[in-house]
């Protein structure tokens, strides 16, 4: 008897939106412990800090859901030697490119942090933290890209499991690193490094074990160099995802550093803590629907690729409007979770969820848009997506403070998110229109 779309949609999702909530408690405990224990000068240390870490997901991310797509199309073509050796060309991918990441970031990681306004402590605070993170890149680009290989090799409910194991470390070694030892930064990261080596290498693991459906063996490695086009077609928009998320954290930490100061970049820290809770749940809802859409892309099932879009698409801006409505019903309930003795500190936070999150659905809506693109193999697509929220947002940076400064900084993301979302929504309803008569006349 076949399972109805809907419920292998949920059979998917609900443990990949688990799997991406507990991979963000990397991040959210990581702020926790440091609001806490080290203050909003740690808070804005971290932030500084993000835009590299996040260049370095982002290229997990390019291998992880470029391969992971790759796979499932040439198992929906019922290509099981194609999958396999795309699986094992991602795997080497990855640690080739390791030592290219380190090596960039650790030259340049300092002027980043400069670039973005970091000073005195703040600066030393965010050097702590990347230093660590930079050295044990290679366990960062595997934790990221693992649980999307699991999720394609039909074991979404093990990626969920293994994020957990990372996560509850994560937090056990938070608290002795920063709570009891008071390693600050350094801390935060070792803790962060040693959760990511865990998920890592017990990933590798799976695909060495009778467990996974596309067994590894050493001696049937290859290295397919034809493959590698194909996944950074289907991977680069997830990578510019990241990218942009980078690139919008430094821009931001400049502007608030340039028309106020420091501990503003801290309250946009904060912010983004609670804001990654939704981003995962949304991206997790998109990551749930992309194994499947991609098989029925391999085998030119249209209805279900509908349907899939079309649960995926509700599922998240319905999750997005409801996480808005409760931030704004208790925002000091929320940013006190992170700092509650720094009253300035907590008033700038509130008014950054006031003025910046209202239209945070709408981040929902594109990314399962891009991740729809994705699966279809359509990566020029999935692409202009990402890298149109990145490009529509300059502007408004560039303008929106001029003209009312820091309240114009916190206005120019949403105002940005707006204009694009419209755009996105025609070429989308045009595309699915346009594609299922294509499917429907090859199929005649």
């Amino acid at each position: 008897m076949q399972i109805s779309i809907y419920k292998q949609f949920w059979r998917y999702t609900i443990p990949t939106v688990a799997a991406m909530l507990v991979n963000g408690l990397y991040q959210v405990v990581d702020g926790i412990f440091i609001g806490r224990y080290v203050g909003a000068d740690g808070l804005a240390g971290i932030n500084v800090a993000w835009p590299v870490i996040g260049s370095i997901l982002g290229i997990g991310m390019l291998v992880g859901v470029g391969t992971g797509a790759l796979t499932s199309i040439r198992q929906g073509e019922k290509d099981a030697l194609g999958a396999k050796q795309v699986l094992m060309t991602g795997l080497l991918l990855l640690l080739l490119i390791t030592p290219i990441v380190a090596v960039t970031l650790w030259l340049f990681a300092e002027n980043f942090l400069i670039w973005q306004g970091a000073q005195g402590r703040v600066f030393d605070l965010g050097l702590q933290y990347l230093d660590i993170l930079i050295a044990g890149c290679v366990f960062t680009l595997g934790s990221i890209a693992m649980p999307f290989l699991l999720r394609n090799d039909e074991s979404p409910k093990l990626a969920t499991m293994l994020m957990m194991v990372g996560a509850l470390i994560n937090i056990v070694l938070d608290y002795v690193f920063i709570a009891f030892l008071d390693w600050e930064l350094t801390g935060a990261a070792i803790a962060t490094a040693i959760a990511q080596m865990t998920v890592t290498a017990l990933g590798i693991a799976y695909f060495f074990s009778p467990r996974a459906n596309l067994r590894l063996k050493i001696a049937d490695f290859e290295f397919r160099f034809t493959a590698i086009p194909q996944i950074f077609t289907i991977g680069v928009s997830s990578f510019f995802m990241y990218a942009y998320g980078s690139a919008m954290v430094a821009l931001h930490n400049g502007l608030f550093a340039e028309y106020g100061d420091q501990l503003m970049i801290g309250a946009y820290a904060i912010l983004g803590y609670i804001v990654t809770v939704y981003y995962l749940a949304a991206e997790g809802i998109a990551n749930g629907m992309q194994p499947l859409a991609s098989y029925n892309h391999g085998a030119k099932h249209v209805e279900n690729i509908k349907k899939l879009l079309k649960v995926a698409m509700v599922s998240s801006i319905s999750l997005g409007v409801i996480f808005v409505v409760l931030l704004n019903v208790f925002p000091y309930q929320f940013v006190s979770v992170f700092n509650s003795e720094s009253h300035e500190l907590v008033d700038y936070t509130v008014t950054g969820i006031q003025l910046h999150l209202f239209a945070l659905a709408l981040d929902g809506f594109l990314v399962v848009t891009a991740a729809y693109y994705q699966a279809i193999n359509s990566g020029s697509k999935a692409m202009f997506v990402t890298m149109g929220n990145m490009l529509i947002q300059l502007p408004f940076l560039y303008i929106m403070p001029k003209l009312y400064g820091v309240t114009g900084i916190w206005l120019a993301y949403p105002l940005s998110n707006i204009a694009l979302s419209v755009v996105v929504a025609v070429m989308l309803y045009n595309d699915v229109k346009r594609y299922q008569m294509r499917t429907v006349q090859a199929a005649i």
